[in-house]
């Protein structure tokens, strides 16, 4: 392999890879028979299809991948999860709780969104609410991180979200804190180029599951300039 990420075991990366196609795949599949399940808008597919000047079929197309896109959002955002829940010392707590990741050790819960704009402000406020809870009960002493990956710009601040029906903001404590992915990446590995790493490795194992040329991907700019303008 091309490429070399010392904090993680190789055929972790791969099998998170691996599932994140299946999960297309699969997906791909059903909505190949589900597309016509829900009513499509004619109308809104005449409008879309004159406006990108293509055909209706290449609308439909478009379609089946906008839909899959859906799916894919949120296998990209438990990817991350499961990712960093792989790494020495730290545990994946799975859906359905508060907390994402921990590590015991080191005393960090975390959870862990993929954008930062995807969580609404009442959902921001009782996370905080439940780490403020969690961290007198079961997790005295930690530290509680709200991660999101991806944001517009690098921060390591305390998590204060604003409560729109009381126009305060919640509490500063120390112990609760918001950070950028590429931060967090680096606490949990103490590598800073640990999220990079990982982007770069993607391709030669993409690659390698799928049997295809990831040439045009490494050698493509855009391949450094996504990564740079979501990662500044």
């Amino acid at each position: 392999m091309k490429y070399d990420i010392d904090f993680l075991e190789h055929n972790k990366l791969y099998d998170l890879c691996n599932n994140i196609i299946k999960t297309l795949q699969t997906s791909i599949s059903t909505k190949e028979k589900t597309l016509y399940s829900n009513i499509i808008d004619p109308f809104s597919a005449i409008f879309d299809a004159s406006f990108h000047e293509i055909s209706l079929t290449e609308w439909i197309k478009a379609e089946k991948i906008r839909q899959i896109q859906k799916t894919f959002q949120n296998e990209i955002g438990a990817f991350h999860q499961k990712l960093l829940g792989s790494i020495k010392g730290w545990e994946d707590l799975g859906n359905g709780g508060v907390v994402d990741v921990i590590n015991q050790d080191r005393q960090i819960i975390a959870e862990i969104k993929n954008k930062f704009n995807t969580t609404k402000g009442n959902h921001k406020i009782a996370i905080y609410d439940d780490f403020d809870n969690l961290l007198k009960t079961k997790y005295q002493g930690f530290t509680a991180y709200y991660v999101a990956i991806l944001t517009k710009k690098r921060f390591n601040k305390p998590f204060t979200p604003s409560d729109n029906k009381t126009s305060t903001r919640r509490r500063e404590n120390k112990q609760i804190v918001e950070i950028d992915g590429k931060s967090f990446y680096e606490i949990v590995t103490g590598d800073k180029n640990a999220i990079y790493k990982v982007y770069k490795a993607i391709p030669y194992i993409l690659s390698d599951i799928l049997k295809s040329d990831n040439s045009k991907i490494l050698s493509d700019p855009l391949f450094e300039e996504l990564f740079n303008q979501a990662f500044k």
